[in-house]
């Protein structure tokens, strides 16, 4: 079923289960920003990650949302030598840490009403 946004006239095709990314893309920096409390994380290697929980994201969209969580300051980066070759590696920082706690009361909350029905 395809539906046309009048405002934008984009069509959206809800029988591509990737027309609902958008409502994922908190759960996605959510995930990004666990692991990067828990050590340092790499984009191939999120990717990777993200394929184990079915999601298939590209690098197009990875990347973004690992530069807005640095910009926002959630992460910070540096660049480390791989052999031959230069890696972006992240970790969480203070704030970041921070703002996963304060998320992770929200989701068991959300997740109460939604799973649990209370």
């Amino acid at each position: 079923m395809a539906l046309r946004n009048r405002s934008s006239k984009t069509k959206v095709d809800y029988s591509d289960p990737t027309a609902d990314r958008d409502l994922y893309s908190g759960f996605m920096r959510l995930h990004i920003l666990h692991h990067a409390a828990g050590g340092p994380i790499f984009g191939l290697g999120m990717l990777e990650e993200f394929g184990r929980h079915g999601y298939r994201i590209s690098p197009g969209t990875l990347y973004p949302l690992l530069h807005g969580l640095e910009k926002k300051g959630y992460l910070r980066s540096k660049q480390e030598r791989k052999g031959k070759s230069l890696r972006k590696i992240y970790r969480a920082t203070p704030r970041g840490r921070k703002a996963l706690a304060a998320a992770k009361d929200k989701i068991r909350e959300l997740f109460g009403e939604l799973i649990e029905g209370k």
